[in-house]
């Protein structure tokens, strides 16, 4: 199938969509480090069954603006861009599906605009209602004396001079790292203190079948041509999103969906948050983990996914 690409002005920048398919609008929000790309399997099954399929590159990443500003990748700035995008495109309602960070604002948007987000499907981040404490001050307490990579994260111009002095090796440790296929520990956060994220990771030199040489060369150029800071910028407004969001719902009402990988290190480290989701997500029609699969779900296990959401599409 071929697909559409454009850039769309929304929230007062551009944004590099990728689309196929007419129909209702489904979209897809990626998350870190990725692409619209990391969609590829989902566009089509989506757009063949009858949908407006659109898979984008969030700020700072590909061929979308880039903003300079660490305030402008708030996750409410970030959901302004999604929402924007639904009004673009002419569409008086949108599905939304996010992975990754991607999954906090799929979730954000359907709390905030559920008169257009008819529904919202996650992968890998449960829904967790706006916590009491700033985030940070959280992550200090309870990962003192390990090395936490969102900790890591927060300091500009650490994190991307690692990142970017050899992208493709980086990509692929990470990418292995987060993977059903790694053997290590289960989270990619409870690592033995160090200094730097990747430099003790060993290279695979192969992720298998789920991330091809030439898929894992698309991500490179991608990250070649966009850098990683507008990504990580993301990681560096976890207590200026808290601020922004005090008093927003703290229920979504509309049908929702999530899935993860049994082997996800996110689902280890909110375990708590995945069982009470029920009690604050209230029309959960699909709640499943992946046996055997890590963090990159949709690419990992792409038809296990492509058949619970084309499922759950149908149920609505």
């Amino acid at each position: 199938m071929l697909f559409n690409q454009r850039r769309i002005l929304t929230n007062g920048i551009e944004l590099n969509i990728v689309e196929a398919g007419e129909g209702p609008l489904v979209l897809f929000v990626h998350g870190f480090p990725e692409s619209w790309y990391s969609w590829r399997h989902q566009i089509p099954a989506v757009a063949n069954a009858g949908y407006h399929a659109v898979a984008m590159d969030m700020r700072g990443y590909g061929q979308s603006d880039k903003p300079s500003n660490i305030e402008a990748y708030n996750q409410v700035e970030v959901t302004k861009d999604v929402i924007g995008l639904i009004e673009a495109l002419g569409h008086p309602s949108a599905v939304v599906f996010g992975h990754d960070w991607g999954g906090p604002t799929a979730w954000r948007c359907a709390l905030n605009y559920p008169d257009l987000i008819s529904a919202v499907g996650v992968l890998s981040v449960p829904f967790s209602p706006r916590p009491k404490d700033p985030p940070l001050k959280r992550m200090q307490e309870i990962f003192k004396g390990l090395f936490f990579y969102q900790l890591y994260f927060q300091k500009p111009g650490i994190a991307e001079a690692e990142w970017e002095k050899n992208i493709k090796i980086n990509l692929r440790k990470f990418f292995f790292l987060a993977s059903g296929s790694y053997e290590g520990p289960s989270s990619v956060a409870l690592l033995s203190e160090k200094t730097d994220l990747l430099s003790d990771i060993e290279d695979p030199k192969s992720l298998g079948s789920w991330c091809s040489e030439d898929d894992l060369d698309f991500y490179t150029k991608e990250f070649e041509r966009s850098g990683f800071r507008g990504p990580l910028n993301y990681y560096r407004n976890h207590d200026l999103t808290w601020e922004l969001t005090a008093g927003e719902p703290s229920k979504i009402k509309q049908p929702a969906m999530f899935v993860a990988g049994e082997k996800d290190g996110v689902i280890t480290l909110a375990r708590d948050a995945l069982e009470k989701m029920p009690d604050f997500v209230e029309d959960l029609r699909v709640n499943e983990l992946i046996p055997g699969v890590g963090h990159w779900t949709q690419q990992e296990a792409p038809d296990d996914v492509n058949r619970i959401l084309l499922n759950f599409l149908a149920s609505l």
